[in-house]
Parts: structure tokens; C-alpha cells; sequence
């Protein structure tokens, strides 16, 4: 019954993370190129009564054993990658990721770090930059005087300047890969770092080498479904219910046996 106790707080322990989790996502459905966590678990180390296979006589085996497990615990956050719903917008500079692969920005430290979220503005500078004023790498500047921009599927950005026809090439948007995205570290603002899961950038033209293509006048908008979501928040509600009530009837059990006494 101790050992049931223990379980059970274990599972409990487990679904409050599992909560914070739904909750994160709930509260992140707006956010621009947000990806969905999802909570792993794995079962604890079991206790090895009889193994299975041990000889129960000269001529038999155990065909199952006797195993007593101890509990769950959380293992990790999975992020999942699938692709958001793209939002049409009035911004020329907006730019949304159609497939894989992420914006790279400058920190204000100088690493790099990289972002689905391609809510773009210019600063001071005329320089493309994130909604917190990071700049692209490699860095692009758009043209004081510039009427209009221009930016391909392929990542080519071109501007009009005034008393022009000619559209003007400014730079060249690219992308970043890696072999395993959910590696990635984030650290919020819409950023992601680089960790040895998810192992170095690869970076390339937008359509090459499996990354994806860009469209302007658009953002990828968060893919976290409210309606699994709130599935996923009733079966945790439940799951937690559950084992608090494994704690009750075991403290029940152990009062009856005290009463016996």
C-alpha cells in the first residue's frame, strides 16, 4: 500500500506537468510560428520479483515473471513541427515559411538564433528585422525611398524606389535546417537555439534541399488545435482525478488493516 501511495503520487506529479504543458500551448494559440509541445512520459524501474523464464520446477519455466512497477516520470517536451495556418496580411514585409526550415536573427550578443515567426518590420537602419528589433542574417536593408517590396518564393527581395519602375535587388532571404528540429532549444521571444540534438544549422536558399518556400504578405500562425487541446486538458484532469483517488482508498486500505490490530 506504501509502495501504491508512491505510484500514485508519481502519476500525480506527472499530470501536473502534463497540465502546464496543455497550458503553455493554450496560451501561445496566437502567437505567430508558435509549435505545439507535447509531454512525454516513461515508466520507472521496475522491481524484478521472479524473472520471467526462471525455473519454477525441474521441467517448467515462469512464463511471465513478477515485475512491480514504481510509478511514471516525465521524460521530456516534444515540439511538433507540422505546418500552421497560413494568415493573409496587408504587410509587405511579412513572410511566412510554406514546409520546413527557420529564419536566422542576430542576438544582441551576436550568436545567431532562429524562428518560424516572419512578422517582419525594418528599424532605424531600413534593416529587416523581428518584431523585437533583431535583424536577419545574412542582414537585408530595404531603401528609404523604396515605394514597394518584393519578396519571392524563393527568398529574392527586391524594392521599387521612388521615381523607379525597375524593381531594385536588395538581398537574399535564406533558410535553416537541421536533422532534428524538436532538438532545439527555446528560449522565448520566438526564438530557438541550437543544441547537440538538434545538431548544426544547414543553411540554404528557400525551396532547396527539402527547406521550404516563402510567401510574402503572409504569417504562419500558431498550430495548436484549442479543440485537442482541451481533449488533452480533460483527459489530464482525469488522469490526475484518478490517481488522487489510488491515494484515498490506499489510505483506506491501511486504516482497515490498522483497525484489525
Amino acid at each position: 500500500m506504501f509502495r501504491a501511495l508512491n505510484i500514485a503520487a508519481t502519476g500525480m506529479a506527472a499530470q501536473e506537468t502534463n497540465l502546464e504543458g496543455i497550458s503553455n500551448n493554450i496560451a501561445n494559440s496566437n502567437t505567430v510560428g508558435y509549435k505545439r509541445q507535447r509531454v512525454d512520459f516513461q515508466d520507472l524501474l521496475y522491481q524484478q520479483v521472479q524473472l520471467a523464464g526462471s525455473p519454477t520446477s525441474a521441467t517448467t519455466v515462469n512464463p511471465t515473471g513478477l515485475q512491480l512497477g514504481n510509478g511514471v516520470r516525465v521524460v521530456g517536451t516534444s515540439r511538433l513541427y507540422t505546418q500552421g495556418t497560413i494568415a493573409t496580411t496587408s504587410n509587405q514585409l511579412d513572410v511566412a515559411i510554406e514546409g520546413n526550415g527557420f529564419f536566422t536573427v542576430q542576438q544582441p550578443d551576436g550568436t545567431p538564433a532562429y524562428t518560424r515567426a516572419g512578422n517582419l518590420q525594418t528599424d532605424g537602419q531600413g534593416r529587416l528585422v523581428t518584431s523585437e528589433g533583431m535583424p536577419l542574417e545574412p542582414p537585408i536593408t530595404i531603401p528609404q525611398n523604396a515605394v514597394s517590396v518584393s519578396i519571392s518564393a524563393t527568398g529574392a527581395v527586391s524594392a521599387t524606389v521612388s521615381g523607379q519602375t525597375t524593381p531594385v535587388a536588395v538581398g537574399q532571404l535564406t533558410i535553416a535546417n537541421f536533422v532534428n528540429p524538436t532538438g532545439l532549444r527555446a528560449m522565448g521571444h520566438n526564438l530557438l537555439a541550437v543544441t547537440a540534438a538538434s545538431g548544426e544549422a544547414q543553411v540554404g536558399l528557400p525551396g532547396e534541399d527539402g527547406r521550404g518556400t516563402l510567401l510574402q504578405g503572409a504569417t504562419e500562425q500558431s498550430n495548436v488545435s484549442i479543440v485537442d487541446e482541451m481533449i488533452g486538458l480533460i483527459s489530464a484532469q482525469r488522469a490526475y482525478e484518478i490517481n488522487s483517488k489510488v491515494v484515498t482508498t490506499a489510505d483506506q486500505m491501511m486504516q482497515a488493516a490498522n483497525q484489525m490490530r
